[in-house]
């Protein structure tokens, strides 16, 4: 099995939208949305059937026991991350603000609070015409690069025949970005052609190399700023890192989306340009092949 991932140095650059392209056109068999923080590859991948869902534990969280709780005020006050007060005689936890350091239960005398596994997400596998693994963090958690992992082995896990899967990742470079790169045949950034898309394109070009992924690059709405275009172009010959092509602004692209569907599906200029990096990009894995 390929697979291809599709990062992002920043939000809106319309990565997703050149993500359900790419699978539209290769009828991918095997997908996975490990944008956890913010999923929406499904709004365009349409599925006709119940997800499996699975719940998702992160680290652990205090809880406490109401009727053991004397009211002290000994985990209040320990409370480095101000998430535990006492209300009306009982400690209550803030389940945003706790990190789960365990002070509050090592400090209380009567055992009141307790570390218990934090149900931080859920995570949904369909089993549709392709095999489709998504899943959601809830706010605050800070497991995200743990959660992208049990997407990425559950699509491979239930698609293990399929000749190319294709991963729509987070934007950026933290945790979940470093997680969707691990195990990836090709890394296609979609770039923005605006001074903060070049600096983010650069951060996350370093942090892929880092990981020895194999990049290759194309920007989207090339033509709401040639110059900057030019110059990410240019960066990449420089780089030496393959440059399949420019999406043009299109506003088909929008009506697309609104009607659920890819522009790959349209006769249009994005969608044909698209069409173009969708070769490309496979010439590179089967380059990497030889």
């Amino acid at each position: 099995m390929k697979r291809l991932l599709l990062l992002s140095g920043k939000g809106g650059t319309g990565k997703t939208t050149v993500s359900a392209a790419l699978i539209y056109l290769a009828q991918a068999k095997a997908v996975a949305d490990c944008d956890v923080d913010a999923p929406n590859l499904h709004l365009v991948t349409k599925q006709t059937t119940a997800p499996e869902v699975f719940d998702f534990l992160g680290g652990e969280k205090a809880l406490v026991d109401a009727d053991k709780c004397i009211g002290c005020g000994s985990c209040e006050k320990l409370c480095r991350f101000d998430c535990i007060h006492i209300i009306n005689g009982t400690a209550a936890v803030n389940e945003y603000s706790c990190e789960g350091c365990g002070v509050c239960s090592y400090s209380c005398p009567v055992g009141a609070v307790a570390m218990r596994e934090d149900l931080a997400g859920k995570r949904e596998l369909y089993h549709d015409d392709a095999v489709f693994s998504t899943a959601t963090l809830k706010m605050g958690r800070g497991t995200s690069g743990k959660l992208v992992t049990e997407v990425k082995l559950a699509m491979i896990k239930n698609a293990p025949t399929c000749d190319l899967a294709i991963v729509d990742g987070s934007p950026g470079i933290g945790c979940p970005v470093i997680a969707s790169v691990s195990g990836m045949d090709l890394v296609l950034v979609v770039a923005e052609p605006s001074g903060s898309g070049i600096s983010d394109l650069k951060r996350l070009c370093k942090t892929a190399e880092t990981f020895q992924a194999k990049l290759a690059v194309c920007v989207n709405k090339y033509d709401t700023s040639p110059n900057h275009a030019e110059e990410i172009e240019n960066f990449c010959k420089e780089q030496q890192i393959p440059f399949v092509g420019k999406i043009p602004f299109d506003p088909m692209a929008v009506k697309a989306a609104n009607e659920g569907r890819t522009v790959a599906e349209l006769d249009c200029p994005a969608g044909m340009a698209i069409r173009k990096i969708f070769a490309a990009v496979q010439d590179i894995l089967r380059t990497n092949d030889a």
